[in-house]
């Protein structure tokens, strides 16, 4: 019997772990989130720890990622961003990381878990509306109001940017989910056929693979946790500034 390319998705519990009737078992997808942690609290403490008049390579790695995390966050939300900077480092990095080591064989995938990446736009979106509402009050509402929409137009686009609106964490989930699910699915069809043929034959096949592989470390997985973050950024940034059709990221 074949094996279903969307076996590696499958999660096993390793420790079975009840609290109060939450479950909160151990898996390959915690201990893949463990791991995320701790390599980036790593890398980050290390490259802080290194700061030299002339950069080494973590040094200026750890400013490479702080300046362009800087950059996403003064691009879409102003100097007034700033302050979310440690909340939109966490998510790129986090993200980032999880893209990455979900593609050394043998690991897991976290971002291709729906529950994940639902809970982050879950979080994500109820933040930007928690925020918005104590920044301005029922003048938050204003982003159901397009600027310049004429009186008799109202009742017509207030419901669908109410729509819309609500569209925001569903899009923000699933995009990511989808995209990585997708991405490794290949993958796994694609090393399935190639181990099933001959050596001589496979071999083309097997670099052509491997290329892919490397095509989705390179470009894949790091754009979408920057669409992702450039996202939050852009939800953030419309609870700021009271400009809810801002969304030129998607």
């Amino acid at each position: 019997m074949e094996e279903s390319p969307l076996h590696p998705f499958e999660l096993h519990n390793y420790l079975t772990v009840n609290l109060g009737g939450l479950d909160i078992s151990i898996n390959k997808a915690v201990i893949m989130m463990w791991v995320v942690v701790g390599l980036i609290s790593i890398l980050m403490i290390m490259a802080g720890s290194a700061r030299r008049l002339v950069p080494g390579k973590l040094q200026s790695l750890g400013e490479i990622l702080v300046d362009f995390i800087r950059g996403m966050i003064l691009d879409t939300m102003g100097p007034d961003g700033m302050k979310f900077f440690p909340l939109i480092a966490t998510l790129f990095l986090f993200i980032l990381f999880c893209n990455w080591l979900g593609l050394i064989p043998g690991t897991y995938t976290v971002t291709s878990q729906i529950i994940v990446t639902a809970v982050f736009a879950g979080f994500v979106y109820t933040l930007s509306i928690v925020l918005g509402f104590v920044l301005h009050g029922l003048k938050f509402l204003g982003i159901l109001v397009p600027p310049g929409t004429p009186g008799w137009m109202l009742p017509l686009m207030i419901p669908i940017e109410l729509i819309s609106q609500l569209a925001r964490p569903v899009s923000l989930a699933v995009r990511l989910f989808a995209n990585m699910t997708a991405g490794h699915t290949i993958l796994a069809v694609l090393f399935g056929m190639v181990i099933s043929l001959p050596v001589y034959i496979g071999v083309l096949p097997f670099g052509a693979t491997l290329f892919v592989n490397g095509l989705e470390a390179v470009l894949i997985a790091p754009i979408q946790a920057y669409i992702f973050t450039i996202l939050t950024c852009v939800y953030l940034g419309d609870a700021v500034t009271l400009h809810g059709h801002s969304e030129h990221a998607h």
